[in-house]
């Protein structure tokens, strides 16, 4: 899971890990300020990047490819190329996804749409999400 701090509130963050599986890998990158909105789980990687488009890089660098499922927590279209090249199933989870990311991707607003969409959605990929 790829977690953009800086563009998604902290209400959505915290429904997406709830309903997260215990084997999920998250990396969550974003501003001092963005960071300090949210507790993070143990497991979770989580790196301070600060400036424009600065998180959306450090994610992107440190995206790995591959047919794991792979979850992207930010509208940002800038993540369009990335979930449209993965060669998995990929769930964006965002209250107001770009319609480029609608297009590759399956998009979720657990604030609306309720966290068991989300968990649906784990359970139909199966194990591996990252």
């Amino acid at each position: 899971m790829l977690i953009d701090a800086d563009n998604v509130p902290p209400a959505r963050v915290y429904a997406v890990l709830a309903a997260l599986p215990s084997y999920a890998e998250i990396v969550v990158v974003g501003s001092a300020f963005a960071l300090g909105r949210v507790e993070w789980p143990a497991q979770a990687h989580v790196e301070e990047a600060s400036g424009w488009q600065r998180a959306d890089l450090a994610l992107a660098q440190i995206y790995q490819g591959g047919e794991h499922p792979l979850v992207i927590v930010s509208g940002d279209g800038d993540f369009a190329l990335l979930a449209q090249q993965h060669e998995g199933p990929v769930l964006v989870v965002s209250e107001a996804a770009s319609s480029r990311l609608r297009r590759v991707a399956t998009v979720i607003d657990p604030v609306h749409d309720g966290l068991d969409r989300l968990r649906s959605w784990f359970t139909a990929v199966g194990d591996g999400a990252t």
